[in-house]
């Protein structure tokens, strides 16, 4: 236990240390600024503490990141219009049905890919083509088709991560639905097993810890899709948003916040398809 947690604390203990000099040297020249006009002479025990307190620093230093979380969690009601909990859950909401539909297209186009030919030929490359769009210049252009369409809300956002998910998960099935080698496909025909029997017995079984670490980087990725998804919208809930209107106002503070709740949302999600995974493996005698 020792051995897995002082490493890690030490590079946090680490990550601190940067920040919080980051934040005395970038935020320093806005404190000499105000010093100069009212004439006094900083010493450095208070250009520490005005690089630290600042109301819209250029960099804010980490304890003021942890207050306004605090502030906008804890002391906001969650259906607030100000609680990060409120701004999590929409963009949430978009991240989870965008993942469902990712890995079910994801899913399916493996199982076409690993079976016929064909598909395997054309449809490969073009799935590994979208990836090279990026994503900042094919949203708005997702976004105006299905307003056009009639659809909006909830579903052009998922659909965005829909987009960035379900390569991880092609790509993954792909390599595990594939990966039993011939003596074991070998044996399976000598059972006389048809096609299905042999997906079901064999090549599903030994794809899952190729899709779990898959569903584990299509999960990141959906929800960047989902906080993506809310920024050409001009939309006024999400995490996405919470970024865009801290941009508006110069709110760092505000747009660090969000950020830091978008990773611990993120790690969540991830730990809890890691968890799933050592259920499932142990209980498939795979782990």
């Amino acid at each position: 236990m020792r051995g897995s947690v002082v490493p890690v604390l030490t590079v946090v203990c680490g990550i601190f240390v940067i920040w919080y000099a980051a934040a005395v040297w970038l935020n320093a020249a806005w404190a000499y600024d105000k010093a100069a006009r009212s004439g006094t002479e900083l010493s450095t025990q208070m250009l520490i503490a005005d690089t630290w307190s600042q109301d819209k620093p250029k960099l804010p230093a980490p304890h003021q990141v942890v207050v306004e979380i605090w502030e906008t969690t804890a002391q906001k009601k969650i259906t607030s219009k100000r609680s990060l909990v409120y701004h999590s859950w929409i963009t949430l909401s978009a991240t989870l049905l965008g993942f469902a539909l990712g890995t079910g297209l994801g899913i399916a186009l493996a199982v076409g890919i690993v079976y016929n030919r064909t598909m395997d030929r054309s449809v490969m490359p073009w799935v590994i083509a979208s990836q090279t769009i990026p994503i900042l210049a094919i949203a708005p252009m997702i976004i105006v088709v299905l307003n056009a369409a009639g659809i909006s809300g909830l579903l052009p956002k998922a659909t965005i991560s829909m987009y960035l998910s379900f390569f991880p998960v092609v790509v993954g099935m792909v390599k595990g639905l594939r990966s039993p080698d011939q003596m074991q496909l070998d044996q399976m025909r000598t059972w006389s097993a048809s096609g299905a029997q042999t997906f079901w017995r064999l090549r599903l079984p030994a794809s899952m810890p190729y899709l779990f670490t898959s569903l584990k980087i299509g999960m990141a990725a959906s929800l960047v899709g989902a906080i993506v998804g809310e920024l050409p919208t001009g939309a006024v809930a999400g995490l996405g948003a919470r970024l865009l209107a801290g941009s508006y106002y110069g709110q760092t503070i505000q747009i660090w916040s969000a950020l830091l709740m978008a990773a611990a949302l993120a790690a969540a999600l991830v730990g809890l398809i890691g968890l799933i995974q050592r259920i499932t493996l142990n209980r498939m005698g795979m782990a």
